[in-house]
């Protein structure tokens, strides 16, 4: 699939950080409960770290107490991209920035958490940049 913003492995290289790089281009997960966003309440909005693309909003985050930050829905469905992932012998549904094609994390359903659309986007802090609320 072709995205609006390419570049060169090397180019991603050089912008991210060795970690950067192993979640959201080489789809690798950050440490449970180690991600600066896991419990964060700051209102705003959640960009790709890699392209600035907004995803996600403090709105449809909630505690899902899984060890990633969780939101509900994104801040616009075509922001993000699914894709079905069978690596690690089972069948989950991958989630990556629709901009860029960067992993972000990956969405489940029917896990009866008391949200809107029963989803629950589990997304590693390090593909994510908080941009607080002004005010």
């Amino acid at each position: 699939m072709a995205y609006e913003v390419e570049k060169p492995d090397e180019e991603w290289q050089a912008q991210l950080t060795p970690a950067e790089y192993q979640v959201l281009r080489l789809a690798g997960t950050e440490p449970a409960f180690r991600g600066e966003y896991t419990d964060t309440k700051t209102k705003g909005v959640y960009s790709c770290r890699a392209c600035g693309a907004e995803l996600f909003t403090s709105n449809e985050k909630f505690e899902s107490h899984c060890g990633w930050p969780s939101f509900y829905d994104p801040k616009d469905s075509e922001a993000v991209e699914l894709v079905a992932d069978t690596s690690h012998g089972m069948i989950r549904t991958e989630v990556r920035c629709a901009r860029c094609g960067s992993h972000l994390g990956h969405v489940f359903e029917g896990e009866g958490y008391p949200t809107p659309t029963d989803q629950r986007y589990c997304i590693n802090s390090i593909s994510l940049r908080l941009e607080p609320e002004e005010g």
